[in-house]
C-alpha cells in the first residue's frame, strides 16, 4: 500500500538501492545480509520502501516508516486540511484528567515526548468515537484538536507503523512509574478480573484456543486488569494465551503485584478463581481476599441449611443498599487448612423468585424431553442423572421412564435466593457484601473496553501491535474510568437521574462545544456554552470560564501553526 505523498529518496550510500521492473523503478533498502553456509558468500537482505513517480520523487510505501526513522514527512498531512470546524468539549475534559493523573508525564517517560502525544491521541480517539480501528483515526484527528506535538495530523499508514515500534519495555516502564507513584503503606483492596477477545489473525502467539466467551469456534488471547477498588482506578494488566485459565493465570498476577511494590492490600474475586491452590497462595503472599464461592459446593451448601430460617427477616442483619439479609459464620475452606475462615451467607427474596423459576423450567424442560425418549435405546449424562433415577429394560439400553428425585430437588429448592462470600479477615457481612459488590467497577471498565472503546475486536495482524493496542487499551480505560467516576459522583450528589450524566451522553453532548474558522482564518468558539454543558462540566469541577480560556488557548496555538 502506497501513501499518499511523496519525498525525496533518502541519501544513505550502501542502503539504498534501485531497481526497474516492467518500467517502473522501485526503490529497496537493504537492512541486513544473511549468511549462505553451502555458498560461502553472504546475500543482502532488502525490502521495498517504495517507486519512483515521473518527477524521480520517491511514493513511499508502509515500509518506509518501519526502516527509515527520523523522517515525519510521509505521515503527516498538511494543515491546509483541517476542518474549519473543531469539536473541543471532551478535548479540554480528556486534557484536564490527564494533567490530573500526570498521564503525560508518565507516557512521555516511558515511550519518548515524541510520541507520548500521538499515543495519548489514539486513546482518546477510541473514547470518542467508540472505535480502535487505525484506518479511520485521520478522520478523528480532522475535526478535534490534538495532543501531538504541532497537532500534525498522521496517516493510518502512520497508526500502524506507531503501533509496531511500540515496545514491551515501554509498557513495562509506564506500568512501573504509575504504580510507584502509589504510597504502599495504604490498606487497599485491588478488584482482579479477566477477559478475552476472539482473533483470527495467524501471526499473533497469543491466540490459542480456550474457554472463548463468544465465538468459541475461533482461537481467543487473554487479558486482566487489576483495579484500585477504593480509588476506582485501574493499576496494571496482564496479557496471556488464550489456553490458559483465569484461574491458574492469578498465582502470576498476585507475583507482579508484589512486583509493584503492593503488600498491604487485600484482592476481590469472582466465584471463578474459588480454589484450594489459590487460597493457599493468597495466604503464603499474605494477601487477605473477599472471594464469591459457588453456591453449590457440599460445604457452602450446609452452611447455607444449617443458617436458613435464621436471619432472613432479622432487620438487624439487613443490608438496605442491596435489599439482601447477611449472616456470618466460620468455618474451614477445605480438610487441613490451618485457620477459620468468615463466610458471609446472605438471603435475597427477589433472587430466589428468579432462580426456583429457572430450576423449575430447567426440570419440567428435561421431563418433557425423558418422555419423548421412552421406549428408545438411550443413555443420558449426569446432568440427567442428577435430577432424575433412570428405569431401564432387561437389556440395560432401552430407557422406559425417569423419575424425578424429590430430595435433591428439595434441596436445590431450598437453596435458591441464597449465595455466599468468603473472606480472610473478620468484618460484617454488610462490610463483606458492600465490598463485593464494588467490583462491579471492574466489571464495568471490561464492558467499557469492549463497548465503548470499540475494542471486541483487536484488528492486528502481530504481536507487537496487539500488545501495543492493548497498552493504549489501558491508557484509555484510564481515562475513561475517571470520566465515569466523577460523572457518577455529580449525579449523586444532584440526587436527581438526569441521562445526559453517562459518558457516552456527556461526550455527545460535550462534542457540540465548537470552535470555527472564520474568513480571517482565525478560530472562534461558535456559541455560549448551555445549561446541560455546564452541569458536564461542574462534574469536572470546570464552568463557562475555563472554555473561553481552554478556546483562547487553541486559538493561539492553531494561529502558530499557519
Amino acid at each position: 500500500m502506497y501513501l499518499d505523498v511523496v519525498t525525496k529518496v533518502p541519501d544513505m550510500p550502501g542502503k539504498i538501492f534501485l531497481r526497474t521492473v516492467s518500467g517502473t523503478v522501485y526503490v529497496y533498502y537493504q537492512y541486513g545480509q544473511k549468511y549462505d553456509r553451502k555458498r560461502r558468500f553472504s546475500i543482502p537482505c532488502r525490502t521495498t520502501i517504495g517507486k519512483l513517480n515521473q518527477d524521480g520523487m520517491l511514493v513511499p510505501n508502509e515500509n518506509f516508516h518501519k526502516y527509515i526513522t527520523g523522517e515525519n514527512l510521509p505521515g503527516e498531512k498538511p494543515r491546509a486540511i483541517r476542518s474549519s470546524c473543531l469539536r473541543m468539549g471532551v478535548h479540554i475534559i480528556l486534557r484536564k484528567i490527564i494533567a490530573d493523573c500526570h498521564l503525560d508525564g508518565f507516557v512521555s517517560d516511558s515511550i519518548g515526548q515524541k510520541d507520548a502525544g500521538f499515543l495519548l491521541d489514539l486513546a482518546a480517539y477510541s473514547i470518542v468515537s467508540e472505535n480502535n480501528a487505525g484506518q479511520y483515526y485521520p478522520d478523528y484527528a480532522y475535526n478535534h484538536p490534538l495532543f501531538t506535538e504541532g497537532m500534525k495530523m498522521y496517516s493510518d499508514a502512520r497508526v500502524s507503523s506507531f503501533l509496531n515500534s511500540i515496545t514491551d519495555d515501554q509498557t513495562s516502564a509506564f506500568l512501573n512509574s504509575w504504580n510507584a507513584r502509589r504510597s504502599h503503606r495504604e490498606r487497599i483492596y485491588i478488584t482482579y478480573d479477566s477477559a478475552n477477545k476472539n482473533c483470527q489473525a495467524g501471526d499473533i502467539e497469543l491466540a490459542e484456543y480456550g474457554h472463548a466467551k463468544d465465538d468459541r469456534s475461533k482461537p481467543v488471547f487473554n487479558y486482566s486488569l487489576a483495579c484500585d477498588h477504593s480509588n476506582r482506578e485501574p493499576l496494571y494488566y496482564e496479557e496471556y494465551p488464550g489456553s490458559i485459565v483465569d484461574v491458574s493465570q492469578l498465582q502470576c498476577s498476585l507475583e507482579k503485584a508484589m512486583g509493584y511494590g503492593y503488600r498491604n492490600v487485600g484482592f476481590i474475586l469472582d466465584r471463578g478463581y474459588f480454589g484450594k491452590e489459590n487460597i493457599v497462595y493468597l495466604d503464603k503472599c499474605g494477601y487477605s481476599f473477599v472471594m464469591m464461592v459457588k453456591g453449590m459446593k457440599a460445604l457452602v451448601s450446609e452452611l447455607i441449611l444449617s443458617a436458613r430460617g435464621t436471619f432472613e427477616t432479622d432487620r438487624d442483619c439487613l443490608v438496605r443498599e442491596y435489599k439482601a439479609y447477611g449472616k456470618t459464620v466460620e468455618a474451614r475452606l477445605y480438610a487441613d487448612d490451618d485457620r477459620d475462615r468468615h463466610f458471609h451467607i446472605f438471603f435475597t427474596p427477589g433472587r430466589e423468585h428468579a432462580e426456583r423459576e429457572r430450576l423449575e423450567a430447567r426440570i419440567e424442560g428435561l421431563a418433557k424431553y425423558l418422555r419423548k425418549q421412552e421406549g428408545r435405546k438411550r443413555q443420558f449424562g449426569d446432568s440427567v442423572r442428577d435430577y432424575f433415577t433412570l428405569e431401564y429394560a432387561k437389556d440395560g439400553e432401552t430407557f422406559l421412564f425417569a423419575r424425578e428425585r424429590k430430595d435433591v430437588m428439595e434441596r436445590e429448592l431450598k437453596l435458591c435466593g441464597y449465595f455466599a462470600i468468603v473472606t480472610s479477615d473478620r468484618m460484617s457481612a454488610s462490610d463483606a457484601l458492600l465490598l463485593y459488590k464494588g467490583r462491579d467497577e471492574s466489571e464495568k471498565l471490561f464492558r467499557g473496553d469492549k463497548s465503548y472503546l470499540g475494542n471486541r475486536a483487536a484488528r492486528v495482524h502481530s504481536d507487537e501491535s496487539a500488545s501495543a493496542k492493548i497498552f493504549i487499551e489501558f491508557i484509555a480505560l484510564i481515562i475513561r474510568n475517571k470520566l465515569y467516576t466523577c460523572l457518577k459522583s455529580a449525579a449523586v450528589r444532584n440526587e436527581r437521574k438526569a441521562n445526559y450524566m453517562t459518558v457516552p451522553a456527556a461526550i455527545r453532548e460535550l462534542e457540540k462545544i465548537e470552535m470555527v474558522r472564520l474568513g480571517d482564518g482565525v478560530y472562534r468558539l461558535d456559541h455560549a456554552v448551555t445549561a446541560t454543558q455546564k452541569e458536564i462540566l461542574g462534574a469536572f469541577g470546570l464552568d463557562e470560564d475555563f472554555v473561553k480560556q481552554e478556546a483562547d488557548r487553541l486559538r493561539e496555538e492553531l494561529r502558530k501553526l499557519k
